[in-house]
């Protein structure tokens, strides 16, 4: 009997404890995200495609989506290297900084800080370590399909977070969605090009400190004073022997001293 009351004892304090950590993993998606999810009671057909929504329920446009190095036309094959940044939104005071899911309709994604989703190639997420990152930024690799398999489209939803881990109201994200037709040499020899997605107020970050260390610039304050000390030393017997030149020597100042004066007159007359 009282074995039995044990293990239905312990059965309830597992139970509790699964209560409590499903929580907590079902909160947070910094391992990666995408693909099909369920939201308050709905699902969604894939997270890229129709957004963040467990964060919030709409994209904000004070979360700047930007990719760079985008190509004007793809060339069959060939491989692209983009760089994904996510500007705006809290500033984080915890672990995590930012994540993303991007899809595309063909092709293939892959990245080095990057996953893809359910081993889909088609389908790209953060991975759980490039959620630290500060910068909210990544590269990623698109290679491009075969020949004549028309315009390619793109879905990204990025979001930045406080780094609780929580979903809740600070927590921002929005959407970059283009299209990729088929090029040639010449719409190759365009080179690349920057979308984004946003309101475009982007704001620097303030700079950490200001001004810059005498320290640091290779003198210490006491040998920075003397430089100083020496430089208007030289200058004062700049202006010294100036003035002496000027007014001392001077056989047509009027201002002289009689001494001078009859100097000069003995040394014109000779008579020494």
């Amino acid at each position: 009997m009282l074995s039995n009351e044990s293990k239905t004892s312990t059965r309830l304090v597992l139970i509790l404890v699964a209560l409590l950590i499903l929580p907590g993993l079902a909160s947070s998606y910094h391992g990666g995200i995408g693909g099909q999810q369920s939201n308050a009671g709905e699902t969604i057909d894939d997270v890229a495609k129709e957004g963040c929504l467990c964060h919030n329920g709409v994209a904000d446009n004070s979360v700047q989506i930007i990719l760079d190095e985008v190509p004007y036309g793809y060339v069959a094959g060939e491989e692209y290297v983009l760089v994904l940044t996510i500007i705006g939104g809290p500033a984080a005071g915890g672990t995590y900084q930012a994540g993303y899911s991007m899809r595309t309709s063909d092709g293939v994604l892959s990245g080095d800080t990057s996953q893809n989703w359910e081993d889909d190639p088609t389908t790209l997420t953060h991975t759980e370590s490039s959620a630290v990152n500060a910068e909210r930024t990544w590269t990623i690799k698109w290679v491009a399909p075969a020949a004549e398999s028309g315009p390619v489209n793109f879905w990204i939803t990025g979001n930045s977070v406080n780094g609780d881990a929580i979903p809740g109201v600070e927590d921002r994200w929005n959407q970059l969605l283009f299209s990729l037709n088929e090029g040639d040499e010449a719409v190759s020899a365009l080179g690349t090009r920057t979308l984004f997605a946003g309101d475009g107020n982007i704001e620097a970050p303030e700079p950490s400190h200001h001004g810059v260390d005498l320290h640091h610039m290779g003198a210490s304050m006491r040998a920075h004073w003397l430089g100083l000390l020496g430089f208007m030393a030289v200058i004062l017997v700049i202006i010294f022997a100036g003035v002496m030149l000027r007014y001392g020597f001077s056989t047509s100042y009027k201002g002289r001293s009689n001494l001078l004066r009859l100097r000069y007159k003995l040394n014109r007359r000779g008579d020494q």
